[in-house]
Formats: structure tokens, C-alpha cells, sequence
């Protein structure tokens, strides 16, 4: 029987508690899901919003890509805590280091990647996580990475002409009413990577709540293009359900007010960065 697919809906895949180790020391926490009964076609590898306004592994749309692209896409998803950050998975070692430290996070989530032969890494930001892979990810073992409501304040100019001279693609999916980077400008500063791809996303803000699917659909465009678009809303299979109410209390973090006085292109730390 075809059952609709919810926000709770955890499709089938062989799941897997992680340990990434980096080169200082730390232990982090996370979670690889692959394809339930085949190989994976592509890998994302998952960098969360800033911790210290509720973004985590299990943030609502890499949580998702998690709990459905496996099934949906035959993507491999790596999801992982930063140093001193928590979820329900539990809480990584070390602490938020303002996105410097972190180069050693990213850095250790590539190379699990590639020491498990996953194929085809591509890295997946959102907010903080865009900065991140922005400073660190340019890797050699990544095939590219997509960009969620980018902020573009813990990087800079000199990380997006790395990013420029390597030729990777690089999607940047802006939503039309973000709080800190509009379609518009953010079109002006990616214009310095030529092979950029900036996709405005009409209605959506900063959390992409309510528009999980549309971002979802825009990933596997470009990391799996074989599997068409949009993907299904219903599953004729097996399918289990997550509990909601354990995410409740970082929801409500991360939807808390922007500082007095915060322009929508103001390059500054807020709601879920």
C-alpha cells in the first residue's frame, strides 16, 4: 500500500551510528545511511547550521535528506555533530570554535568518506555549514558542493577563488526572503566563480521550513541527475516514523529573533546560522 511521505517519514536504509576522528584529537558524533539494498551512486557529506543557535546533525532538511534519499535517490548521507555540538545522536567533542577549529571537522568527514569508498562526495551546507565548506572543503577527494541560504560571513573572497580556480560545481540555493543573503546580491558575490550556480527559490526564507522538498528535489538534480525530479511523496514499502517532539526544543532555538536592527544582508551570526 502507498503511504504519503510526512516530515517523520524514515524510509528504508542501512543506518549506522559513526565516529569521525580529527587531526586534534577530538571525537565526533554521526550517522552514515546508505542504500538499503544497493550500492550508492553519489555520497553528501552534511555540514549543519551554527550550533549556537540550534543548528545540528539533525536539522530538519539534512535530517530528511537522511531519512529519504537513500531510498529515494541512492545517495549515500553523512551527517555529523561539529566539535561541541549536540543532538540526540549525542554531543561531539571538543567546542564551537567560530568556524576556525571546524577546518579539522570537514576535513575529518572527507576522509571517512574516502577511507569507506563512498562514491562521488559531495558536500551539503546550510547557513554555517556553507561557510564551512566554503573555507574547507575545496578538497581533491569532493566532487562539489550546494550551498543552502548562505550567509557568506565566516568566508571570504579568497575561499570563493579557490573555489573559482578548482572548476567544481558549486549550487547556491538562496532563498527569495533570506535573512541575511537575497538571490539578488548573492548572485553578485558568487559572480567571481564562474562555474557558480545561484537558483533563487521563490517563498522560501533562511530555514527553508515547508520547503524541504524543493530542496531535496534540487539536490538530487545535480548530485544523482539519472533519478527524475520531483521525487515521489508516496512509498510503496516500508516505512517507519521519527519522533518529532525530540527536535522540538532546537526548532524553537532556531527560530529565536534576529539582533535589533539586522538588515536582511547584514553579515551577521542569527536565527540558525
Amino acid at each position: 500500500m502507498s503511504t504519503a511521505i510526512r516530515a517523520s517519514s524514515i524510509l528504508p536504509a542501512r543506518r549506522e551510528e559513526i565516529e569521525l576522528h580529527t587531526a586534534d584529537g577530538l571525537r565526533l558524533v554521526g550517522e552514515l545511511a546508505l542504500p538499503a539494498d544497493r550500492p550508492p551512486v553519489a555520497t553528501l557529506v552534511c555540514l549543519h547550521p551554527l550550533p549556537t543557535h540550534g543548528g545540528m546533525m539533525d536539522s530538519h532538511v539534512l535530517r530528511k535528506a537522511a531519512w529519504r534519499l537513500p531510498a529515494l535517490a541512492d545517495l549515500a548521507v553523512l551527517r555529523f555533530n561539529t566539535r561541541g555540538t549536540s543532538s540526540v545522536q549525542g554531543t561531539s567533542e571538543g567546542t564551537f570554535d567560530n568556524g576556525v577549529a571546524e577546518r579539522y571537522d570537514v576535513a575529518a568527514a572527507i576522509e571517512y568518506a574516502e577511507f569507506a569508498e563512498l562514491p562521488n562526495i559531495w558536500l551539503l551546507g546550510w547557513s554555517f555549514g556553507t561557510d564551512l565548506t566554503l573555507k574547507y572543503g575545496c578538497d581533491p577527494g569532493v566532487s562539489g558542493a550546494i550551498l543552502l541560504s548562505p550567509p557568506l560571513r565566516f568566508s571570504s573572497p579568497a575561499d570563493l577563488t579557490v573555489w573559482a580556480e578548482s572548476g567544481k560545481p558549486l549550487t547556491a540555493l538562496v532563498p527569495e526572503f533570506d535573512d541575511y543573503l537575497r538571490p539578488d546580491e548573492a548572485r553578485r558575490r558568487f559572480g567571481v566563480v564562474p562555474q557558480a550556480e545561484v537558483v533563487g527559490v521563490p517563498g522560501a526564507k533562511h530555514l527553508w521550513v515547508g520547503d524541504a522538498e524543493t530542496v531535496l528535489d534540487e539536490v538530487v538534480r545535480r548530485v544523482n541527475p539519472a533519478v527524475p525530479v520531483p521525487l515521489p511523496s508516496n512509498w510503496d514499502g516500508p516505512m517507519t516514523f521519527g519522533d518529532a517532539s525530540a527536535y522540538a526544543d532546537r526548532t524553537v532555538a532556531a527560530f529565536g529573533e534576529r539582533p535589533a536592527g539586522l538588515r536582511p544582508t547584514d553579515q551577521t551570526p542569527g536565527a540558525a546560522n
